[in-house]
């Protein structure tokens, strides 16, 4: 049937063309050039389409049956998502958009269902003939858009976002680009910083995140510590202007969105017995279940009931250094007495447990069995930039810092690090002396 369709339509062109019928062919391919109308990859000119929302309590299988599809394809839909997308996994108040065809007796018949995922991934649903399925994910076309901004600080990171109606993934990311080196518990009034960034839009409007830090410089207590990316080792991080890792050995702190509540000190008044006794910790005030993580690889030597501690986990890191997490609520899943844990990794969650009167963490080190004060421990960084590579550090790093500090070309931004080379010309001479002399400072 379709060979003889294709047949038909050819004869008749040929007929068109023949009679002179040249304007309707003009027409035809105008027409079949069209651009289409393409809505999750569907071309919704060709359907009615209907917008809804997943209701409360709502399932798949439910908003298919009301399109008519069976109870035998939604079974086969089920089994077909399953490791693409299990339909369980739908959430209230998720959009969701139905294109429909009407037959030659106008019944409708709904041929694709997008469910979206998210503000910029989605998933459709086919549904054929004879009862067949299909199921496609995707996201959807967005554009970046390089963004420059700055903000002072008045009470901590996450409100300057806030004031300045910043993504709220970039304090995230920040903390998590200077984890090692600024000590976000220490943020004081006045504190600044500056960024770079790509954000995303969908349709040019609607902002979905943010992509690539390029850049950025965070003032703490006058001090500046630029964030610098670069690839080396077959990865990209960020490093300091001179080249050093914003790597360190310890992370600042064992979690994040927490404030201190109590110091190191060897003689505080202890909220339940009343008496003054050393407290050789931080306090770090927290809502119950925050995670914590190991601040540096290292091997647990305990894990269990710390008395007043409650559940207390202890690790053991190089340097003759051991950490202490106490007041947990759980420990996190694969952590016994014996684990290798690496830096960052998810080791427990904050609880009350133990002689505490709120949710908290109690985070210790000692050096040789001494105590000492965590907010006070020097961290050697990880490797710095090598030799080879500081010539085209030092070039992406001058840009980069044009960038932050004032307004720069927009060729001359740095706007990929997967295959740079040294211009040539001055430039390249002039990185590979500063390299040179960098390296005879250092010497």
């Amino acid at each position: 049937m379709k060979n003889l369709k294709t047949t038909i339509c050819a004869l008749l062109l040929l007929g068109a063309a023949a009679c002179g019928h040249d304007a309707a062919q003009e027409s035809e391919t105008a027409e079949a050039e069209a651009p289409q109308n393409l809505l999750y990859g569907i071309n919704a000119d060709d359907y009615r389409t209907e917008v809804g929302e997943v209701g409360s309590g709502e399932t798949m299988g439910g908003i298919l049956n009301r399109y008519g599809i069976s109870a035998l394809a939604v079974d086969r839909l089920d089994k077909a998502a399953s490791d693409i997308f299990p339909l369980r996994n739908i959430r209230a108040g998720h959009k969701y958009t139905a294109f429909i065809h009407e037959d030659s007796l106008y019944a409708p018949h709904l041929d694709w269902l997008a469910y979206e995922t998210s503000m910029t991934d989605y998933v459709v649903f086919g549904f054929h003939d004879n009862d067949s399925v299909s199921i496609r994910k995707d996201c959807k076309e967005y554009t970046l858009r390089r963004t420059k901004k700055s903000a002072v600080i008045n009470s901590s990171l996450w409100g300057a976002i806030m004031e300045q109606n910043l993504p709220y993934a970039l304090a995230a990311d920040l903390e998590d680009i200077y984890q090692w080196t600024v000590d976000f518990f220490g943020i004081q009034k006045g504190d600044s910083f500056t960024v770079i960034y790509d954000e995303r839009f969908i349709d040019d409007t609607v902002s979905v995140g943010i992509g690539r830090i390029w850049g950025a410089k965070f003032t703490q207590s006058g001090k500046e510590f630029y964030a610098i990316p670069f690839r080396q080792g077959g990865k990209i991080q960020y490093w300091e202007a001179d080249g050093g890792s914003l790597r360190k050995q310890m992370l600042k702190a064992p979690l994040k969105y927490s404030r201190i509540s109590s110091r190191f000190t060897y003689a505080r008044k202890h909220p339940i017995y009343k008496v003054y006794r050393p407290h050789t910790g931080v306090d770090y005030a927290a809502p119950k279940g925050t995670p914590v993580h190991a601040v540096a690889d290292g091997v647990v030597i305990f894990k269990g009931w710390g008395g007043g501690g409650g559940n207390t986990l202890k690790i053991k890191h190089a340097g003759n250094l051991q950490t202490g997490y106490l007041h947990l609520s759980r420990f996190a899943k694969g952590i016994s007495k014996g684990s290798r844990v690496s830096q960052g990794q998810l080791i427990g969650y904050v609880g009350s447990t133990g002689a505490s009167t709120g949710p908290h963490l109690d985070y210790r080190i000692w050096k040789n069995g001494t105590p000492i004060d965590p907010l006070k421990v020097p961290s050697e960084p990880a490797e710095p930039i090598s030799k080879e590579n500081r010539p085209l550090f030092e070039y992406v790093r001058d840009r980069i810092t044009a960038e932050l500090n004032g307004d720069v070309k927009p060729e001359e931004r740095i706007t990929q690090l997967d295959s740079l080379t040294l211009p040539a010309g001055p430039a390249a001479p002039a990185a590979e002396a500063a390299a040179e002399a960098s390296d005879g400072n250092r010497k």
